[in-house]
């Protein structure tokens, strides 16, 4: 590591990790076993989740900005604190630009000092295949996993193909559909070579319904704040990981069999996607609120990830169940990971002293 040019005392300085360093000292990482871990953590109460700062604005070509400050806590074994600051502009790759970029932060529990900063969109795109992984290993059941439709074709599609072509070794086909099929031809070369090491063959869908009607999961990873997939898409025993959260009709919220969120008080909280406005409009409960039973145009959530990691509540029950996964994004995920690559890197030697 480069210490820089003097030498500083531990408390004077912290360590910056590029994309290069976190991608590195996340290769030996089981991010899906570490969140496995979080939610574990978050079930039992012994994490610290504040309200994320949501900041918007319009810039001079009245394209819609963003930037949101997660920080959380998480005891346990991790006894870990930081914050996740993630900026986006969905109109960024027109400039050859990623859409989100951002920093992780982590600080000292014992002085609340910052002891690293790290490149966050890496570490954010992981997290998201991890939770969408986990939460399919946690409702498939007894169902194999043939054929992955994803709708989309940018950074999180390619991290959920990686990644669960790696997890579930009966997958031999993915359905991609992108309004741009180049993105999807792209997508396909970038990952070429663990296609063919894991013998998966992926595929250009005609339109988005032809994808999803055929695949046991469905992962849409789109920027679209406008609802298109009908539950008739869906076949019997289908899984929806609704990534971007907004690509879901509000038909297959009231009729699927399970419907499962992440964190309910942080989905219900959101006014701008789906469940959030249902939430607003009276057509959802929550997994425990005190009412017996759903009024009329209503829908219990049926489990928090968390209620299955711990045995509590159920995933899948029949091997046609139609299962909705909601993973709103919670950032005690990020510092999760981002503590775990950070000590990773300590060890590889890897990064740059900066001081204060």
């Amino acid at each position: 590591m480069n210490n820089g040019s003097r030498d500083v005392s531990h408390a004077d300085r912290l360590l910056y990790l590029k994309r290069a360093d976190v991608i590195e000292a996340s290769r030996s990482l089981d991010s899906v076993d570490v969140l496995r871990q979080v939610f574990r953590l978050h079930a039992l109460h012994e994490t610290l989740l504040p309200d994320e700062a949501y900041l918007g604005w319009r810039n001079r070509e009245d394209e819609s900005l963003r930037s949101l400050n997660m920080p959380s806590y998480l005891g346990g074994e991790f006894d870990a604190a930081g914050t996740k600051i993630i900026n986006s502009n969905p109109s960024n790759p027109r400039r050859h630009l990623p859409r989100a970029s951002g920093v992780t932060l982590l600080f000292d529990t014992m002085t609340a000092r910052i002891t690293c900063i790290m490149e966050a969109a890496y570490i954010s795109s992981l997290r998201t295949a991890s939770v969408s992984a986990l939460a399919t290993e946690l409702c498939r059941g007894e169902k194999n996993i043939t054929t992955i439709a994803v709708i989309g074709a940018g950074v999180l599609a390619e991290a959920h193909v990686s990644l669960f072509i790696q997890r579930f070794p009966e997958v031999r086909h993915v359905l991609m559909f992108d309004l741009l099929p180049e993105r999807v031809q792209a997508c396909g070369e970038h990952l070429s070579p663990l296609l063919q090491e894991h013998d998966v063959q992926l595929s250009l869908a005609e339109s988005a319904q032809q994808a999803i009607e055929q695949a046991d999961v469905i992962i849409p990873a789109t920027t679209t704040t406008t609802g298109y997939i009908h539950y008739g898409w869906l076949k019997p025993g289908a899984m929806l990981v609704n990534v971007s959260l907004d690509d879901a009709l509000p038909e297959i919220v009231f009729q699927a069999d399970k419907v499962i969120v992440d964190d309910w008080s942080l989905v219900k909280n959101d006014p701008r996607r789906l469940i959030g406005r249902m939430y607003r409009a009276g057509q959802i409960i929550g997994p425990d609120d005190e009412t017996a039973l759903p009024g009329p145009g209503q829908r219990r959530i049926d489990a928090q990830i968390g209620d299955l990691v711990l045995g509590t509540r159920k995933g899948r029950e029949r091997a046609e169940d139609i299962i909705l996964i909601n993973p709103f994004g919670l950032s005690i995920d990020d510092i999760g990971l981002a503590s775990h690559i950070y000590q990773r890197a300590l060890a590889l030697g890897l990064g740059t002293y900066l001081e204060y």
